[in-house]
């Protein structure tokens, strides 16, 4: 996707429109299981509600699925959550419910582990090496 200065505003759009207007809140808290993907319920949702609230914003404006990929991390506890990886001319960018701001995937700080197929949103393609040990995409710390 080419990442013109109107496509720019559109992403912080939704990105702050999504995090101002849902309170995080766990699946447990919410319905009472550890994991349930769906968008947003009374304003309330976990990471992944976020993500798929954001890529359904984003595809309603005309944005292509296959450059909204849901994706998986370690974050800065090194805990699983789940972010929208937008793939552009410009380099893959990060909306996240935990930042306001939008950044490059490698200036996030995460540790990435898996990512929907461009292809076919049903199969994931794992991002850590081969011997497990390592992912095979590490963000570089970042500081503001």
């Amino acid at each position: 996707m080419q990442l013109t200065a109107q496509k720019r505003v559109e992403l912080e759009q939704v990105n702050k429109t999504v995090n101002d207007t849902v309170a995080p809140v766990t699946d447990l808290d919410l319905y009472g299981q550890v994991e349930v993907w769906t968008y947003p319920t009374n304003h309330k949702g976990d990471c992944e509600d976020y993500v798929l609230l954001k890529r359904h914003l984003l595809t309603e404006r005309g944005w292509p699925e296959s450059t909204l990929l849901i994706t998986v991390v370690r974050d800065e506890n090194n805990e699983g959550h789940a972010v929208l990886t937008v793939r552009t001319d410009r380099g893959d960018l990060v909306l996240d419910n935990k930042r306001r701001e939008i950044l490059p995937w490698n200036a996030t700080g995460y540790s990435f582990i898996k990512q929907q197929s461009e292809r076919n949103p049903l199969v994931w393609i794992s991002l850590v090496a081969p011997d497990q040990s390592m992912p095979a995409a590490v963000a570089t710390s970042h500081s503001n």
